[in-house]
Order: C-alpha cells, then structure tokens, then sequence
C-alpha cells in the first residue's frame, strides 16, 4: 500500500467529521431559529391582547413570522388601530417587519397602502403612497430612534357618502423621533408638497419644500401617559423652514401652551427674498395684494434676509411692533 493510499481514509474521515458537525450546527441553528420565530408568534398575540383594553382596539390579521435563515420578522394581512377616547382609527393592507438575526434590535417595516385614517379636526382622509418604509431601534422604555420615509405620499377625503376631493401630495417625506432625556427630539422635511386650492379655500399656492427641527418638552412621559389635549405642552423650535423657489421663511424659539389653552411663544421670523414671498402671498391672497407688497417692500430695505421677533403672550401676538391679533384658546 503506498502512502498516498494510506492517507486518503483519514483525509475522508476528517471531511465525514466536518460534514456531520455542519449538518448539526446548521440542524441546530434552524431548530432555534423555529424556536424563537414561535416565541416572537405568541409575544405578538399577547401584545395585540394586551392593547386591547378599555377604549384600545389593535388589529393584526394572520399573523406570520419569517424570514428564514438569517432573518426575522412579522408579517400581517392587515393592520388598524382605534382609540375610541380620542375618536382615532387608522387601517391598511399589509405589514411586513425584519430584523437581521444578528442585529435583532434594529427593524425595518413596510406598510401597504392605502391608510385610512380619521380623527377630530381632520375627518377622514385616505393616504396612498409609492413606497413607506420605517427603520426603528429596538430599546426600554421607548425606542432609541424612529424614522419614517415617504415617496409618492398623496391624502384624498375619504368622507362616506362624498366623492373624494384631493388634498395634497408630496414627492418625499421623512421624520425621525428619538427621546434626549426626558425630552423627544424630532427632525423632518418634505420635498415637492403641493396642496389642492379646495383645502385652502382656492388659494393658489406654489409646491413647496420644507424641513425642521424640534424638541417636545418631557415628551417621554407624554408618551407614556397619553394626554388628550395639547395643553400643558411645551416645544423648542430649534428651526422650521419653507421655502419656495427663492423665497422661504424660517421660524425658530419656543412654544408653550398654558393649562387655559393660551399660547405663549417668543420666535424669531427669517424671511429669505421678501418680495419673493409678497408674490406667492399676493397671489394667494389677492384682495390684500396691495398692502402685502406695501409690508414687504419695507421688509426688503432691511436686508435680502431680515429677521424680526414674533411674540405671543397670553395668545396676543404682534411681530416686531405690528399686532397680529388674538389666537384662541386650545383645547
């Protein structure tokens, strides 16, 4: 027998061996990876049963978990949400969640369209969209972020009863959430936004882009307890920015809302181009054409972008010595 003859059993015993230890681990990681897929099926159960109280209803039909082998994540055919003390309902089609197996504290989800969404002040709306994606990181007792992003996002009335009437539409929307503290910061923007004159009794208005940033004051425990009513509520705006063309207006300082309703704010206005901004208003608001360029031409000789104080106290505002009037109460 030559050497080489000898050598080849044990050359085939090492590769046996190996083979069994791959068929085992990978036996064994699909094993728990079933395991788990299960545990995440009966948490989503007893969650969706646990929101289900007093005024709460949660909805998520057949759910499904999957995403084997290197991911996982939940699936329903249809999702809705009621609020009955707040006289909230939101529905829509199907909702697919994922998270790598390695990474199981960041999610991406998708929602199918269309959602249909009713609340008080806004009646019922039906939103559709081109795609809508959400990434959110996992953590106790909220989230350390969430993002939402848009394209194609348009809102139609979805009165019973009416034809639906267009509301807006937007190319690209996004707006991301994560808690600083007691405090939740907030950042967003929108691209290409036009809004149908119906909504604005006929106005004209131009498409616009726009973004902020803000900080809702000891907003985790807001979170937590739900209020009903924005007073007592208070908001630093770090920015907030609309721009059309080359005019925009920007608006930063903050906001509170007292436990009577009254606002109080103490904001800083930037008007980029202020004859820019005299047109879109002008057109806008025709019957008032001649003094908005009277304002605005007294603007422009502070500068292509002048800033002024914009004041409410006790909901009286004025901007700079200018009184605006009264704003009332919030509920």
């Amino acid at each position: 027998m030559t050497s080489s003859e000898a050598r080849r059993p044990k050359g085939n015993r090492k590769f046996l061996w190996l083979t069994v230890f791959i068929v085992l681990l990978f036996g064994g990681y699909s094993a728990g990876w079933f395991y788990v897929a299960d545990r995440v099926k009966a948490e989503v159960a007893t969650a969706v049963a646990r929101m289900n109280r007093g005024d709460i209803r949660l909805e998520c039909d057949n759910p499904q978990v999957g995403g084997f082998p290197f991911r996982i994540g939940v699936s329903c055919d249809h999702v809705g949400y009621e609020d009955g003390s707040r006289q909230l309902r939101a529905s829509a089609s199907g909702f697919r969640s994922l998270a790598q197996v390695y990474q199981p504290t960041r999610a991406l989800a998708e929602l199918d369209g269309p959602l249909y969404l009713t609340a008080p002040g806004v009646g019922s709306i039906r939103l559709d969209w081109e795609r809508l994606r959400a990434s959110v990181r996992v953590a106790t007792p909220l989230p350390e972020r969430v993002s939402v992003e848009a394209e194609g996002l348009k809102g139609t009335s979805d009165a019973p009863g009416s034809a639906a009437v267009a509301l807006f539409a937007a190319d690209r929307t996004e707006g991301h959430l994560r808690p600083n503290g007691a405090d939740i910061d907030w950042a967003g923007s929108f691209a290409g936004l036009t809004i149908d004159p119906g909504v604005v009794d006929g106005r004209i208005l131009p498409a616009m882009n726009g973004s902020g940033e803000a900080t809702l004051k000891n907003g985790v425990a807001l979170v937590r307890s739900r209020p009903k009513s924005l007073r007592g509520q208070a908001v630093d705006i770090a920015e907030l920015n609309l721009a059309s063309g080359d005019a925009a207006v920007s608006i930063r300082g903050p906001v509170s809302v007292a436990e009577d309703g009254l606002i109080d704010a103490d904001l800083v206005v930037t008007i980029r181009d202020p004859m820019a901004v005299a047109d879109i208003l002008a057109n806008a608001f025709p019957e008032r054409k001649g003094p908005i360029r009277q304002g605005f031409m007294g603007l422009s000789l502070l500068g292509n972008e002048p800033s002024m104080p914009l004041k409410i106290v006790r909901g009286r505002a004025t901007l700079g010595f200018i009184p605006l009037g009264e704003i009332r109460p919030l509920r």
